[in-house]
């Protein structure tokens, strides 16, 4: 059962008071305005992001059980970097140090399930696959928005590097390439939930959009509409499925 608006506001509001969950404790630059779009939303509020980042961090033998604290981190970048940034960081590494690239992570507070399913689907169309929702005993519901677009490489062991500057500089190359298709994501991510918000307020509104180009957005936008107005009318669900809509639906946001 959702909880009522009221609750939900109340919520946002204490949520949206404290420092942002992420490590960093604030939002992304590269993130913001995904997380400006979504809070200026009277039926989401986001609880945590990352819009990517390299990372180099230095921690115990890997199968040691130990909290992510106890990890130091030699490097963090949330943008290309530069082959003579990792060496530079490698250089401080006393144990054993690990390159990773982690994709953007979003996390997002709604109000409905409803609202819930729409982000779900939105972030799976956008390449971010790897996307689910949270219920808890208290109405809670979260959409985290996030993906495989992953890397993860050992550097070194007890101190000692064990690859060469040349196999460095590859590595580089390949996280970098991994962070400009995750900032390709973000953006496709970002264009469509603008479509799907669109799409809902203008068939809530009764009306088209005499200013919009068919296209491939076109389409999708489409399928967001059809899905609202199941919602609104679950008379019409019968007759949906007569025209062959729900599957359309479907092929058309995990084509």
């Amino acid at each position: 059962m959702a909880v009522s608006m009221e609750t939900f506001a109340r919520w946002k509001k204490t949520t949206l008071r404290k420092m942002d969950q992420s490590r960093k404790g604030s939002v992304d630059e590269r993130a913001r305005h995904v997380v400006c779009l979504l809070n200026s939303q009277e039926r989401f509020f986001t609880t945590s992001s990352c819009s990517g980042r390299i990372v180099l961090v230095d921690g115990p033998p890997e199968g040691t059980i130990v909290q992510k604290k106890a990890c130091e981190w030699l490097f963090v970048s949330h943008d290309p970097c530069s082959s003579e940034d990792l060496v530079s960081a490698l250089s401080r590494s006393s144990r054993e140090a690990v390159l990773k690239f982690e994709a953007f992570v979003l996390h997002v507070q709604c109000h409905r399930l409803e609202d819930a399913q729409l982000l779900h689907s939105v972030a799976i169309n956008s390449g971010f696959r790897n996307s689910g929702l949270t219920v808890s005993r208290t109405g809670k519901i979260i959409t985290a928005v996030r993906s495989t677009h992953g890397l993860e490489v050992p550097l070194s062991h007890s101190g000692k590097l064990l690859v060469g500057a040349e196999y460095i500089h590859f590595l580089t190359q390949k996280a970098n390439q991994k962070m400009e298709e995750n900032f390709r994501r973000m953006h496709r991510f970002f264009q469509n939930l603008q479509a799907a918000l669109t799409a809902e307020t203008m068939d809530l509104q009764g009306v088209e959009d005499p200013a919009v180009v068919p296209g491939e957005d076109d389409k999708q936008t489409a399928v967001y509409k059809r899905r609202r107005k199941r919602q609104q009318h679950p008379s019409d669900a019968a007759r949906d499925e007569e025209d062959g809509c729900s599957l359309d639906d479907c092929l058309d946001l995990f084509s």
